[in-house]
């Protein structure tokens, strides 16, 4: 369904009481009493488990799946995937330049982006009331699962010519991968850039930033926004390469301090985060995770731009009277604020 997004983020931004948005897929598992090896092999699974999300949640929007082995699984890479957990990807493909330059850009369907890309045009049809928005990977996280998380962080001293290439590559495949997800109805994506906020803010301005923009300037317009999403402990640090990829909004994890955060954000600029995914979503209690959402709420929504979230994708097994309490906790910060609350 096509929407004015420039517009919905305006009135996010401007809305005294803001809708929590934060990456809430994988526990629809819970939902559908299925596993996360079905829910990431069937694309109606998917599509199902979205609209259950949005039934049961006043989320802004509908966010996909963050499932960042994707992208590495079509170029080749190995993958370890389980009943509970999220994927990932086992070991690396590329170890040399010459490696590099002969990895061959998978084309857009192969492997489980085709059935990616059939969620959300099914998911699009199934919730009417919402944004809904895919999830991809950024392209330095997508070079370091070919590479090796570890060994991208000397390659980039090492071998920088050989980790350019790969970013090319990998930013020419997401690229096309974000135009078949505005072709299906998408709303816009997340693209999730974690390992960048390993880096140095130099580097992730030489290795990053600018094949983050390059995609941003490739697909988002008024009906399709990009929101950028990094969870590393050095995203403060970086904070000016990350604005200049021209992203329409921006999401950060629990390492960082959010309310010191929203002290870098321009004030047009919507900025969301950052309540532990691990530590309370899945781990935590009702109680624990209202004071948690309340806290990071009491020292933020000073700033009219700041929307609550998760600092990351929520873990499948996440009780969902933890998420539950994450909902009413937003309910309840806003319905004190107009009572007069501090």
């Amino acid at each position: 369904m096509k929407r004015d997004m420039k517009r919905w983020l305006e009135e996010l931004r401007g809305a005294p009481v803001k809708k929590a948005m934060p990456v809430l897929s994988f526990p629809a598992i819970q939902l559908m009493g299925i596993s996360v090896r079905e829910l990431i092999s069937s694309s109606d699974a998917q599509a199902r488990g979205m609209q259950l999300v949005a039934q049961r949640t006043d989320a802004a929007a509908s966010v996909s799946l963050m499932d960042l082995s994707v992208e590495a699984e079509c170029f080749g890479s190995a993958i370890r995937v389980s009943d509970e957990e999220v994927p990932t990807v086992v070991g690396s493909i590329v170890s040399t330049e010459e490696e590099a330059r002969a990895l061959a850009v998978p084309p857009v369907g192969a492997g489980r982006t085709g059935l990616y890309i059939e969620a959300i045009e099914k998911a699009v049809g199934l919730i009417t009331d919402r944004p809904v928005f895919a999830g991809v990977i950024g392209p330095f996280s997508l070079a370091a699962r070919l590479l090796d998380v570890t060994e991208i962080m000397i390659y980039c001293y090492e071998e920088p010519d050989m980790v350019h290439v790969l970013l090319e590559k990998a930013t020419q495949f997401i690229t096309e991968y974000c135009k078949a997800y505005k072709e299906a109805g998408a709303n816009g994506v997340v693209i999730a850039e974690p390992v960048a906020g390993l880096l140095s803010p130099a580097l992730s301005a030489e290795f990053s930033g600018p094949y983050v923009k390059q995609i941003v300037d490739a697909v988002q317009d008024d009906s399709f926004l990009v929101i950028y999403h990094n969870c590393g402990n050095s995203t403060i640090q970086m904070i000016d390469s990350i604005l200049e990829t021209g992203s329409a909004a921006y999401h950060f994890g629990n390492a960082i301090d959010m309310a010191e955060m929203m002290a870098h954000i321009p004030a047009g600029t919507v900025a969301m985060g950052n309540v532990d995914p691990a530590g309370e979503f899945r781990n935590g209690t009702p109680e624990s995770i209202r004071a948690a959402t309340l806290g990071v709420m009491d020292a933020c929504c000073k700033y009219p731009n700041f929307v609550i979230s998760s600092g990351c994708d929520i873990p499948p097994l996440s009780r969902w009277e933890n998420i539950d309490a994450f909902f009413a906790a937003v309910n309840e910060f806003y319905a004190g604020t107009a009572a007069g609350r501090g």
